[in-house]
């Protein structure tokens, strides 16, 4: 993985406040990556909870995995951390305030 991608993603994240989610696309074309790229950092991220991972979700706007798990206790967990700053889906998953999405 490139250092500087990492370094990237990670600093647009970490200007993601609290009650705000981005999509993996969003994060990856403000960072100039793959949004496959910001699923493996994601994935990766050994410096949670300094960079929030939990606040990036899918371009459908549903949750989407977490840990590298894509549903279970992971997911779950998820949910409950982005409940907890205020963020929450409907009974399918998806984001249920469209004002949440954080723009950069």
């Amino acid at each position: 993985m490139n250092f500087q991608a990492r370094r990237k993603v990670y600093s647009l994240l970490m200007q993601v406040p609290a009650g705000k989610v981005v999509t993996y696309g969003q994060l990856a074309n403000q960072a100039g990556v793959n949004p496959r790229v910001v699923g493996r950092l994601m994935r990766n991220n050994f410096l949670a909870p300094l960079v929030p991972c939990h606040r990036v979700i899918k371009g459908d706007l549903r949750s989407g995995g977490f840990q590298g798990k894509t549903r279970g206790e992971a997911v779950t967990r998820k949910k409950q951390l982005l409940a907890v700053e205020g963020v929450r889906f409907d009974e399918r998953g998806k984001l249920l305030d469209k004002e949440r999405l954080h723009r950069f």
